[in-house]
């Protein structure tokens, strides 16, 4: 009976029942007595496990001293969980348990994994799975050359897997109560936890067809512009965060040349969703904190750990306007030529998520004491599920952890799959006839 009637939900209804079910199940057991070494509220709870679930990385408690091993492990499995998702992980349950997998479940796994087909969404999910574990991996051994040194061989693995898995899936929680500022300098910390969320932010869809056609001209259109769009924002932020940080000396002006460019580097590629720090961003120079908005809104490819409104989107409507002053009638890129259906949607997951945002300002400028630079910077960090602050999110009140709470879920689920869920269809065939109106 319970089967049936969870077959009858849209698959957008059904992904975030199952977030929320996650949820209430990880807020439980962070609020378990061998949880913390001290106790925290529920609401501190839920956070916590909003964050981790959504891969986000902001924290209204500090997770290194308030965390056992055991809360810790919770929330490194549900960073493993949210970043390859709920619904990929109750499927591959299932093919372990030799179960078959219903057209109806391939549907909902095809919308977890934003996919256009089914077709072969089973085998891609196990490509990603083993892809996750074989680079996650392989990163915890490289990160084990510094750590295990450093903590010994138990703690020193453990905290190499913990920050393995935190930065393939762009969650941005660390193990140190200052996030990597104290390894702003080293190379193996800096590249490999870097390749990691840049791996993950560039999305599974791109690493396989990588993987498969090992061509970039063979690529899909979606692979190419993500590589070329990925390599440019990265250089742009890199260049842009150097330039207007080197003489500040709460943040880079202090290091030596090559621990500047390592930082700039660093912060540039970790604003694609990924959360993690190497400098103090609780006094960055306002321009800069304008470029990290645009970038965390942003954010990263389709299909991917990460959130925002995503790179191709922002492509799609960047190529749009190029289109219309141009007087072309179609996008063309690659020779190949887009739908101006994709154009409409980009626009309204870009005007959806733009109006959520401004609520949220608009309610956080009211019940919060502080600047609203930071506070733009906090809800834009939530929704694009990136994880870093401006120091805000431990002073939050109640109803601005709620806020945050629901823009981290909000980011997580994607703008369209939240109003789909939402809207009721238009059935209606009856149709009107054109008439003009002014704009602009």
């Amino acid at each position: 009976m319970i089967r049936s009637r969870m077959l009858k939900i849209d698959p957008p209804k059904l992904l975030i029942i199952s977030l929320l079910s996650l949820m209430g199940v990880g807020t439980l057991l962070l609020k378990l007595p061998f949880a913390t070494t001290t106790p925290i509220s529920w609401l501190d709870s839920l956070f916590v496990t909003t964050s981790a679930l959504t891969v986000t990385g902001l924290s209204t408690v500090d997770p290194a001293t308030t965390f056992t091993v055991f809360g810790q492990v919770v929330i490194m499995c549900l960073i493993q969980v949210g970043g390859i998702g709920v619904m990929s992980f109750a499927v591959l349950i299932f093919i372990m348990l030799g179960k078959k997998i219903s057209l109806q479940s391939r549907i909902i796994l095809q919308q977890s994994l934003n996919q256009t087909s089914v077709g072969g969404i089973i085998r891609l999910l196990r490509r990603l799975f083993v892809f996750a574990l074989i680079i996650e991996g392989i990163a915890t051994l490289l990160l084990a050359i510094v750590w295990v040194p450093q903590f010994g061989l138990v703690k020193g693995l453990y905290f190499s897997l913990f920050h393995a898995v935190s930065a393939f899936n762009n969650a941005g929680f660390a193990l140190f109560s200052n996030n990597l500022i104290d390894f702003v300098g080293n190379p193996i910390v800096n590249f490999v936890i870097s390749s990691l969320f840049i791996l993950g932010g560039i999305g599974f869809t791109v690493m396989v067809d990588v993987w498969k056609r090992r061509s970039f001209h063979k690529l899909s259109l979606h692979s190419r512009l993500m590589i070329i769009g990925t390599l440019a924002m990265n250089i742009i932020g890199m260049l842009t965060i150097f330039f207007l940080e080197y003489n500040n000396q709460y943040t880079l002006g202090p290091l030596s040349t090559v621990e500047q460019w390592f930082a700039a580097y660093f912060q540039a590629t970790s604003l694609r969703t990924a959360g993690f720090n190497t400098i103090d961003l609780a006094n960055i120079e306002s321009a800069t904190v304008l470029v990290m908005v645009l970038f965390m809104f942003i954010g990263a490819g389709s299909g991917s750990t990460g959130g925002g409104i995503k790179l191709t989107t922002f492509l799609v409507i960047f190529l749009g306007v190029g289109k219309f002053l141009k007087g072309q009638r179609n996008i063309v890129i690659f020779k190949k030529t887009l739908r101006d259906q994709i154009v409409l949607k980009s626009l309204a997951i870009c005007v959806i998520s733009l109006i959520f945002i401004f609520a949220s300002v608009l309610v956080l400028s009211i019940t919060e004491d502080t600047s609203l630079r930071n506070i733009l910077f906090e809800v834009v960090s939530a929704f694009g599920t990136v994880g870093l602050t401006l120091g805000l999110t431990m002073k939050l009140s109640a109803i601005g952890k709620l806020v945050i709470t629901f823009m981290m879920f909000f980011g997580k689920v994607g703008p369209l799959t939240l109003v789909f869920s939402l809207a009721k269809p238009d059935n209606s065939k009856i149709k009107y006839p054109n008439e003009e109106i002014l704009t602009g």
